[in-house]
């Protein structure tokens, strides 16, 4: 697997409590006219805490008592998620609320219900006209961002790495602040932590993965059993499912998601991790009102080394390497299909398969997914899965990674994700002695159902992060077969994702570039807002009021036309001029789409 994760920055704070690696559960926010104050009311960091002046963000370490100022409010807050330096000063993130979903190696693991970001912009007043509409641009970015799904964390353990990763590193990471133990990839807030790591604001310092945490238990054959399911979205390549497709030149690729599926019973505990992503190819996908957009390849100097930067990461962290390619053999897919395994063939350590999931599975049959099972067999057991007894022992190592994918990453990666789950967990039950050689998961329904279960809300909550609705196919997880119930439940989530990726996610991909670094705000260089007006304007309700107009007044007109001919050639022209706004929006759909405007393609 990977080597250990480098901290964001160096140097370490002489805090006592720093020593254990914890972070502040619970804090006090005070609020002043000129002032925020956090302050811990946790025990084991009680009476820490800083201020971040409200009028350009400078952040101090407490020192002293409060003072007799009483503030304008004060309210608990369960974490700070960082920090956000704008053109009008700095905005502080916070956790409003949070709920418990679990426990992971005994500690509890905690859901973000809520954030809001704490503004320290004084200086918007000494902003231009400009300036400030730029401003509240980005602030309008922030409320995007503090509706984040899926953020979940811990105060006393590290959810970044994984169980096979953890149990190699020294026992003394442990006693390092959580960030200094954390893989940077997989935090969700890196680039919002830096101001509170320069203050040395450790306690306080909490990191954040994106992702899916679940964890049941089940009993089979009177014996207890603990399953979870933990996913890892990286934070590299950050996207929205039109905007953010493949790789880019460094070879980090979208939707790249880690999960890791765990089974405790007994003194054993085991894992077994796959990953999903991107093809790592150069291209794009932009939307233009089409349902299913043109898919391009990119050309670029620097294309050919893409896809070998990618796997080379991924040999170095997880070792050897199968790559599943789910996506059709025709059409734009069966083009990307094409180029993928051109560029494959050239890499003799990791093997290829093209696996036609839709031709396959066409029929809603879940259980054709075992023809691939059956082709890569012999590569799973030779990769083999981690499994350590309750001294530490190791057992067994998983030596490599199945890297799956179809276009997005989502709906036929799931189920075939949850189909190597359910071999793996029957292997992994074997091997503990719970089922023998022979015996098989599917034979206890309620065990069975319950796994089903945890795969479909694991697609469902991956889905609603990339694409914003439910994953599709979910009834082949939860069923083995497509339901009247579900085709219905599958068609709503493609309107609600035809409707976002063409309305909305230029927003939403902005406000991920904003956090996430991609963009950088600064005072003094051109507006990213100085486009032309075409840009600039939506102009998809004048045109939709005009197209349904047009056909409303064009029935109107034919019908008063049966009755009178004179009627006849104004139906005519309302027909005509309907006829000219539909072209033209269809000519000019990407015009018409909600667009990013602060950061490219890449």
């Amino acid at each position: 697997m990977s080597e250990e994760a480098q901290p964001l920055l160096h140097g370490d704070s002489g805090n006592d409590e720093l020593v254990r690696g914890l972070c502040c559960a619970e804090m006090e926010l005070r609020e002043y006219p000129d002032k925020y104050i956090v302050r811990s009311t946790d025990p084991y960091t009680v009476g820490h805490g800083f201020s971040v002046d409200r009028s350009h963000g400078v952040i101090r370490p407490l020192e002293g008592d409060l003072g007799s100022e009483n503030p304008l409010k004060v309210s608990t807050i369960y974490g700070v998620a960082g920090v956000i330096r704008l053109l009008a000063g700095s905005y502080v993130l916070v956790i409003t609320s949070r709920k418990e979903i679990g426990s992971y190696l005994g500690s509890t693991i905690y859901g973000v219900a809520s954030m809001r970001f704490l503004s320290c912009n004084e200086a918007l007043k000494e902003l231009t006209t400009q300036e400030k509409k730029d401003e509240a641009y980005f602030m309008s970015l922030l409320k995007i961002v503090e509706a984040t799904p899926g953020l979940n964390f811990s105060y006393d353990r590290d959810l970044t790495i994984n169980l096979q990763r953890s149990s190699q590193l020294a026992k003394e990471r442990t006693h390092k602040p959580l960030w200094k133990q954390a893989d940077p990839r997989f935090i969700w807030n890196r680039n919002l932590l830096e101001e509170l790591i320069e203050a040395k604001l450790d306690p306080f310092i909490i990191p954040l993965i994106q992702g899916h945490f679940q964890k049941i238990q089940f009993t089979l054959k009177d014996t207890p059993v603990k399953l979870t399911l933990i996913s890892r979205r990286c934070n590299r390549r950050l996207g929205t499912r039109m905007w953010r497709r493949g790789a880019n030149l460094e070879g980090d690729v979208a939707n790249f998601v880690e999960s890791e599926q765990i089974v405790e019973y007994g003194c054993f505990r085991s894992s077994f991790l796959q990953i999903r992503g991107s093809i790592p190819l150069l291209w794009e996908q932009i939307v233009d009102l089409s349902y299913k957009p043109e898919l391009n390849l990119i050309e670029h100097a620097e294309s050919s080394k893409v896809t070998q930067r990618h796997f080379y990461d991924l040999m170095q962290r997880y070792g050897e390497v199968l790559a599943v390619d789910l996506t059709d053999k025709h059409g734009d897919e069966g083009k990307l299909s094409h180029a993928y395994s051109v560029e494959m063939e050239k890499f003799p350590d990791v093997r290829y398969v093209s696996f036609d999931f839709h031709n396959t599975c066409g029929k809603g049959n879940f259980d054709s997914v075992q023809l691939l099972y059956d082709q890569i067999k012999e590569d799973i057991d030779k990769q083999g899965y981690f499994l350590m007894n309750a001294e530490g022992e190791l057992l067994m190592e998983q030596k490599g990674i199945i890297r799956s994918n179809c276009i997005d990453c989502l709906d036929r990666t799931n189920v075939t994700q949850s189909f190597l789950g359910r071999k793996l967990l029957d292997i992994q039950l074997q091997k503990m002695g719970l089922l023998s050689s022979n015996e098989s998961i599917t034979a206890h329904n309620n065990i069975l159902d319950i796994f089903k279960i945890v795969w479909v809300e694991h697609g469902d909550e991956i889905s609603q992060e990339y694409a914003g609705s439910h994953a599709l196919k979910g009834d082949l997880v939860r069923y083995g077969r497509q339901t009247f119930s579900g085709l219905v439940k599958d068609g709503l989530s493609a309107l609600s994702r035809y409707y976002l990726n063409n309305f909305q996610d230029g927003m939403r991909q902005d406000a991920l570039d904003l956090i996430s670094g991609q963009y950088n705000v600064s005072r003094g260089g051109p507006s990213p807002f100085q486009q032309n007006a075409l840009e600039n304007i939506s102009y998809l309700p004048l045109a939709s009021a005009v197209i349904i107009g047009g056909i409303t007044l064009t029935t109107f007109s034919l019908n008063q036309a049966g009755r009178n001919m004179q009627h006849f050639p104004a139906s005519i022209l309302l027909a005509g001029v309907t006829v000219g706004v539909v072209a033209l929006v269809k000519a000019n759909g990407k015009q018409f789409c909600s667009r990013p405007r602060l950061c490219g393609l890449y």
